[in-house]
Parts: structure tokens; sequence; C-alpha cells
């Protein structure tokens, strides 16, 4: 009961000692986070710093975002109930968990079987049914279910490809940071015409790269 009590109260002060005063002020996105156990997701090992202000360690060199930036990616993403989500990185599965309780379904991707499988045990934990899960390498896009109202990417790509951004519905918004480390730069992009598009920078952070992601072209002289 005092493990529980205490991660309710560490909960509490991640939200309003981290999430709010990085201008998350969407109720919606604070009840969600509010009433989501992130330790239940986090691994064992790092149980403990659930919700510091820190990227967590995964296995294979993923890592879980800091709780603010995942709070900022819902905010800016805008999920609404009858919304169809394409999640690129499952990972620790708990930013499934969080798209999949805003939007209508989440078609969310993974290279490694193994967040695959983990994501669905944790899921199913959590009566969360309105996922579907898929082993792949998505760092091109992924538009096998296509296209979506929202597209939230978990890993860095030092070079967007053009497949996200057509993969997007009229209207559909795409999360993604892009660059390379030390200067990388969290985007929301939202279609709104055939052919166009606005781009806008949110903020500035370093995510490890999707496996396979895009790199630049280099000039050797």
């Amino acid at each position: 009961m005092t493990t529980a009590m205490n991660m309710a109260l560490a909960r509490h002060n991640m939200i309003e000692q981290q999430i709010r005063p990085w201008d998350v002020l969407d109720q919606r996105v604070l009840e969600l986070i509010a009433n989501l156990p992130r330790d239940a997701f986090v691994p064992k090992a790092y149980a403990s710093l659930a919700y510091a202000d820190i990227n967590i360690p995964l296995e294979y060199g993923q890592v879980m975002m800091a709780p603010k930036v995942e709070a900022r990616m819902l905010q800016a993403l805008d999920i609404h109930a009858g919304d169809t989500v394409l999640e690129i990185g499952s990972g620790s599965a708990y930013v499934t968990a969080l798209l999949a309780r805003s939007g209508k379904h989440v078609h969310s991707v993974d290279i490694y079987p193994d967040f695959i499988e983990s994501a669905r045990r944790k899921l199913a934990a959590h009566g969360i049914g309105n996922v579907h899960l898929e082993t792949g390498d998505a760092a091109n896009g992924w538009d096998h279910s296509g296209p979506y109202d929202v597209i939230a990417v978990t890993g860095s790509i030092p070079v967007l490809p053009e497949t996200f951004r057509q993969a997007l519905r009229i209207g559909g918004r795409l999360f993604i940071v892009t660059g390379e480390a030390p200067v990388m730069t969290a985007r929301l992009i939202t279609r709104t015409g055939e052919q166009q598009w606005t781009d806008k920078a949110l903020f500035e952070t370093v995510l490890p790269p999707l496996v396979n992601a895009p790199r630049p072209r280099r000039f050797v002289f």
C-alpha cells in the first residue's frame, strides 16, 4: 500500500513539477497521464525512476522519452476519440497506451519482436484492446493501414522521408523528432491539403534514431 501511495504521489508531482511547467495545460492530457501508472510500463530495474525527468533506458539502446516530452507530444497531436493513430516505435508501450486511450484505434509498429510481445502483455493487463501490434521496419514509413489521422514517431529521424507526410489524411498530424545529436527538433506537421502541409517547430530534444533511419548524404572531398 505504501509503495502504491508513493507512486501515486510521484505521479502527481511529475504532473505538477515537470509537465505543467512545460506548458502542458490540456486537461485531457493531464487526466490521461494522471490515470495511467507509468511505473507499470518501465523496466523493473528502473521502476524507482518511473516519474523522473529523464529518458529511461530500454533494451537495444532505445529509451522511454522523458514524461514532459511525452505530454507535449500528446498535447500537440490533439487526438480525438474518432482518430486512427499510427505509432512508430512501441518501446515500453506506455505511449501506446496513452494513444489508445485518446483515439479510436492505434496501429503500433516496432522492429524488435521483444517489445511487441511485452507491449501485448502490458496493454492486456490494463484492459486496452484497441491496438494492433506489428513487428516491422517503419523507419521509412508505414502505410499498411493508412492514411492516418495521427502519426507519433517515438524515435528520431535525421532526414524525414516524404512517405510520412503522405500517410496523413487531410487534417492529420505528425509528431516527429528530426536532426542529429546534439541538435534535434520536435516538429508537428499538419496536412492541410492534397499537397499542402504546415510544419511547426515545438522544442529541442535528443532521442536515439530509429533503426535503419535514412541519413543525410555526406559530401566526400
